[in-house]
């Protein structure tokens, strides 16, 4: 342990507050600061600081480090920075004494009560109004043997989720005080559990502002970091920030102990102060030409995040940063792995142009610290720079957004889709060519918190986002979705019949496919956002999960539950390679056929496939049909030696029909069998 007795000026490292036996530590980066003050609160609702420390250049100052040691200090002490120096926006720096600004290495924020994000944008003094950072230990935490669990891809279901809204609707069975919060979540752990998924993906739970969105709505989703190394205070409980840290620690433990990885949403490509007319909270105040991607002139910038302005994540300082950052979830909150926002931002360089060999992204992929978590890219940005297939490094895994797309349109019947389909099942060789990539790192879905949920993909075929107050303008035009014939809800029997045929359809794809499979918040009930494609600021029942829901679509809820269970414990379903060609009998292979055996149709016209894939050492044998025609069409199935073909999914069939555990559904003994319009059979021999 450092003894900072003889170190009265503090020390550069480690960066933001850090706590020691005699005091706290600060220390933040700033180049081209003429002055940078130190100042303390005690309440989150001062005006005045109770003290002011100005930080000597000549002795508080270790190259761009500011530094003070400040005996006597402890956990909880409320403080923020005041920056000085060039206040014109031609050279790039948009310094403002008046704004109380946030260490980029904050543990925990107090003040999102009193936060106004307009006083932080407006000229004049905004303290009172302004979030102040906490001094936190993290050591002061018993996490007992809890440890991250390091599921292999292989072994892997992800559930894509909202910490909030998975239980702030009243219906949630949550008390009231407990909805939408970090233990909120904890209360619903057996149906998450029962479910079967081995892991959640947060939305993001960094420290976020929920006032950037339009006048009378909040930024729901989390995407407007304000604080990358704190937990979200709005899912919390308690009014004490330090208790809301450790009620996120409670939750990770409660979720490890349920054997459920926890995986977060993280957002390093864009930050809460927006564009040129943004606020001063942070970043901007401090080092605006280092922290973001400004245009040659200085005077503006450049934005490939789609949200006002681009983290310059390649520059040395925010390099460091965004390592730091990932550590201390990994070390203090024991996170399993993380999903990257817009991977592509991550690949630009100080110019913006796309680097061949990122140094963030090599360096995320060689850390030890990080060695045992999942690194998931969403490999695209904003700006058109488009990835999957070919984003950098031999252990990231990608958001496999073709997958999405080709599933979707060849399952509602657009031609010549046959070919990418059969690719996408199979893990996407024809975007992933290295042969040695393992195809789990495909992490594969037809829907997510980004665009329509599975229900609304085969309800509506346009986006209904006028309740974002921006002219149905925001979200996706491009979708693939299919209404069915009725735009919306209908009392229309065979329409609702053909919708949830198609649910299951795409459920059941989602879960036979070659790679890891990702399961939307709420898609295993039919959560519905009425059309809305772009929930972003829908902290209202449009977002959140309805519990009621889970009564009302039991049935399609334990088809669900039986999908996962029965891939989960198939191992043709965790190889850890590409399936070999037929010739290869005695590896794991698969072979393709049409209606008739070991005759697929390639044509464009085609809109229907059959496969049988073979495990010889696990002695496993599991049949597919895929009928996405408008007519029902017989198949030739294969004949079986001393074994019978059990059909354990038909998406065409009833509750209780639909799905059937292996031997105890239905034996196929003819030769052929009749495939309804728009459905999907899988028989596993026995």
């Amino acid at each position: 342990m450092v003894s900072f007795v003889n170190i009265p000026f503090g020390n550069s490292h480690p960066l933001g507050a850090t706590c020691y036996p005699e005091g706290v530590n600060f220390s933040i980066f700033s180049k081209n600061a003429r002055q940078i003050d130190l100042l303390l609160f005690d309440s989150e609702r001062d005006a005045e600081p109770s003290e002011v420390y100005k930080l000597d250049p000549q002795k508080n100052r270790t190259f761009y480090y500011w530094h003070i040691f400040l005996p006597g200090i402890k956990p909880g002490q409320l403080y923020g920075y005041r920056a000085y120096g060039p206040k014109s926006p031609t050279p790039g720096d948009m310094f403002d004494e008046n704004k109380l600004l946030i260490d980029p290495y904050a543990r925990a924020l107090a003040g999102r009560k009193i936060y106004s994000r307009q006083a932080a944008r407006s000229p004049g003094n905004n303290f009172g109004s302004a979030m102040k950072c906490v001094v936190v230990d993290p050591h002061q935490y018993d996490w007992g043997s809890d440890l991250p669990i390091q599921r292999p891809y292989s072994e892997s279901i992800i559930y894509e989720m909202h910490v909030g809204g998975f239980t702030k609707n009243p219906n949630s069975g949550i008390e009231a005080s407990k909805r939408g919060t970090y233990l909120g979540l904890i209360e619903k752990i057996p149906y998450l559990k029962e479910l079967g998924v081995t892991a959640v993906e947060l939305m993001p739970v960094q420290f976020f502002d929920e006032q950037d969105a339009q006048p009378g709505l909040s930024n729901y989703w989390g995407y407007s970091q304000i604080a990358f190394f704190a937990p979200h205070s709005g899912y919390g409980v308690s009014d004490d920030p330090i208790e809301v840290v450790n009620e996120f620690r409670e939750m990770v433990k409660a979720l490890h102990r349920a054997g459920i990885e926890v995986i977060l949403d993280v957002v390093f490509n864009h930050t809460a102060e927006g564009g040129m007319d943004g606020p001063i909270l942070s970043f901007r105040g401090l080092e605006n030409k280092a922290y973001y991607i400004l245009n040659d002139e200085k005077n503006a910038y450049l934005d490939y995040s789609g949200c006002g302005n681009t983290v310059n994540a390649n520059h040395s300082i925010v390099r460091r940063m965004i390592m730091d950052c990932l550590r201390s979830w990994v070390t203090e909150y024991h996170i399993d792995g993380f999903r990257f926002d817009l991977a592509s931002v991550l690949s630009r360089d100080e110019l913006g142009e796309p680097l061949e060999n990122p140094p963030v992204l090599w360096e995320i992929e060689s850390d030890p610290v990080l060695a045992g978590t999942k690194i998931i890219a969403e490999a695209w940005d904003a700006a058109g720079l488009y990835q999957v297939g070919s984003f950098i490094g031999d252990r990231w895994a990608e958001w496999n957004g073709k997958y999405r797309d080709h599933v979707r349109r060849f399952m509602k019947g657009d031609k010549g889709m046959i070919s990418k389909f059969a690719s996408k099942i199979m893990a996407s060789p024809d975007i992933y060519m290295d042969p040695a990539r393992e195809p789990n790192r495909s992490i594969h879905f037809v829907s997510c918190h980004d665009g329509f949920t599975l229900n609304d993909l085969v309800s509506y075929n346009l986006k209904h986002n006028e309740a974002n107050l921006e002219d149905n303008r925001d979200g996706s035009n491009t979708n693939f979705s299919w209404n069915c014939g009725v735009e919306g809800e209908t009392f229309d029997p065979y329409i609702n019949e053909l919708r949830l045929r198609q649910i299951k359809n795409f459920l059941t794809l989602t879960f036979i496919s070659q790679g890891t499979p990702m399961l939307l918040m709420g898609d295993e009930v039919r959560r519905s956002q009425r059309g809305n494609n772009n929930t972003y600021c829908q902290d209202n029942a449009t977002g959140w999960f309805d519990w009621e829901l889970v009564k009302k679509h039991a049935d399609l809820l334990g088809f669900v539950k039986g999908l996962i269970a029965f891939t989960l414990n198939k191992k043709i379903f965790k190889i850890k390679d590409l399936l070999a060609t037929p010739e290869d009998i005695d590896e794991p292979h698969i072979t393709w056929h049409g209606v008739h055996l070991n005759k697929p149709d390639w044509s464009e016209n085609s809109r229907s496939l059959a496969f049988t894939l073979f495990h010889p050492a696990a002695n496993e044998i599991i049949h597919v049909i895929v009928n996405a025609y408008w007519k029902k069409l017989k198949f030739q199935i294969p004949k079986l030696v001393e074994k019978k073909w059990y059909k354990i999914v038909d998406t065409s069939e009833v509750a209780g029909k639909d799905f059937s555990a292996l031997g105890k559904g239905a034996t196929i003994d003819q030769r052929k069998i009749q495939v309804p319009d728009r459905s999907i059979i899988v028989m596993m021999a026995k």
